[in-house]
């Protein structure tokens, strides 16, 4: 699920009643994605300076039509819980592509996957989707198609569905934290090498938030900050800290944390999410860094700049966030269901118009399968809609690999390495060696994809799909 030092697991924090007024450091889309017309939605090839240098070519990103911007970066998405949202995908990329609406509990035809939910979007083809968002928090879009290539040159984009009943913070920060492969030149590299794809991954050369590198951010000095991070690469584990400043865990995945804790450091694995509650400091313009200290030399991901007069804030005058469903799974008459990540012998790996890397590398129950071919494998298992199942998830590889399962919830409820949090979840960091059990209600018919989100291990087989009816 999500791992945090045993420090910051430690330090629990009080949570206090009040609540405080203040204004949102990004724009607020909510009004318009709400109103009953879609977004309109572009996927397209664009230029953009990605690396402080130079522009880049053929970098990929989302748009939404009539809406310009300066920032090529694709746009944070904002809905509201409980309200229908639609949207409409064009596609003026030259190869298909569909959109993966990450982590939202939505019907199986909206869930964006080829040959599973729905076809592929071709060039100049468009594609409705429209849902209405269960769960608030933080969550996330991208493709299911050629997926290493689409989403490693831009096609990332954080989605927020937004509760009246949170507190009110005093600024909003949502940080997309990725890499790009670039050469000296700014231009694209190789995508991957497979000798990296049967290890941890083939890692970026350019480290960015919300495609630039090292930002910096204005926030009100002394006041209550939501940070809202991503990590939307295709490869990178971040483990994630703040020097200069104080502040507490307030969701993983979109979901409340069951107790709040102070942030020492905190693992976040591509297709997690954490929300942060930010105690700015009272001078104006102090800096506070968020940090990445894997492996081991600290990098600056992005700064925060105080500014204007202290708002004198307290992490404690923070109220709680609206819940979300649990996952009230019957462990008692729970069905257990094996599922062993392994690598598996190489082998040509099938061909898709949704892209191959050529290889097979990974395996989930001794099965490769890439996850986007027209003739998928059967299904892991068949689960019946309302029933109980824990998934025993072991894993024998050297690697760590961030499970991901579509259109649903799981709770972690034990591990063979370290103490659970009973926190809902739709991604679980499986350490190497570690053996998990994630509790699940199956309360989502369709077919619904499980798979690793390091991108190189889903396209060489470490993906399978459940069927519930």
């Amino acid at each position: 699920m999500f791992h945090l030092s045993r420090r910051t697991l430690l330090k629990s924090a009080a949570v206090a009643g009040a609540y405080g007024a203040g204004v949102a450091v990004l724009p607020r889309l909510s009004q318009a994605l709400a109103a009953p017309s879609p977004a309109e939605i572009e996927a397209h090839v664009i230029e953009a300076v990605l690396d402080g240098k130079t522009s880049t070519r053929n970098v990929m990103s989302y748009g939404l039509a009539g809406a310009p911007s300066s920032d090529p970066s694709p746009p944070v998405l904002r809905m509201q819980r409980g309200k229908p949202f639609a949207a409409r995908l064009t596609n003026r990329l030259d190869e298909p592509t569909t959109i993966h609406w990450h982590g939202l509990r939505i019907p199986n035809a909206q869930d964006g996957v080829p040959f599973v939910t729905q076809p592929y979007v071709y060039t100049g083809d468009t594609f409705d989707y429209a849902f209405t968002p269960p769960d608030a928090g933080t969550y996330w879009y991208h493709p299911h198609c050629n997926t290493l290539t689409q989403m490693g040159r831009g096609l990332t984009g954080m989605l927020v569905v937004e509760d009246d009943r949170d507190p009110v913070f005093d600024g909003e920060v949502a940080l997309n934290l990725r890499d790009f492969r670039l050469g000296s030149d700014s231009q694209f590299i190789a995508q991957f090498k497979p000798r990296d794809a049967a290890k941890t991954g083939t890692f970026g050369t350019v480290r960015t938030a919300n495609w630039q590198p090292e930002p910096v951010y204005d926030v009100p000095a002394g006041g209550l900050v939501r940070l809202r991070i991503l990590a939307s690469d295709v490869t990178r584990i971040y483990n994630l800290r703040l020097d200069g400043a104080d502040a507490m865990i307030i969701a993983i995945d979109g979901h409340p944390v069951p107790v709040r804790v102070a942030l020492d450091m905190a693992v976040v694995s591509p297709g997690q999410r954490l929300d942060l509650a930010l105690r700015v400091p009272d001078s104006e313009g102090a800096m506070v860094s968020l940090e990445d200290i894997r492996p081991s030399t600290p990098k600056v991901v992005a700064q925060f700049r105080a500014v204007g007069a202290s708002l004198k804030r307290n992490l404690g005058d923070l109220g709680p966030l609206s819940e979300n469903a649990g996952v009230e799974a019957d462990l008692a008459n729970a069905t257990p269901i094996p599922l062993l990540l392994s690598a598996t012998a190489e082998n040509a790996a099938k061909d898709s118009i949704c892209g191959t890397l050529g290889y097979s590398f990974w395996a989930i129950n001794k099965v490769p399968y890439p996850g986007d071919t027209a003739d998928p494998t059967a299904p892991i298992a068949e689960l019946k809609l309302g029933q109980s199942y824990i998934l025993n998830v072991e894993n024998v590889t050297p690697h760590a690999h961030p499970i991901h399962l579509h259109g649903m919830n799981f709770k972690a409820i034990s591990s063979s390495k370290q103490a659970v949090q009973q926190q809902v979840s739709d991604t679980y960091l499986v350490l190497p060696d570690e053996k998990v059990q994630l509790a699940l209600v199956a309360d989502n018919p369709g077919d619904w994809v499980f798979h690793c989100h390091i991108i190189e291990h889903q396209k060489t087989g470490m993906t399978g799909y459940f069927r519930v009816t």
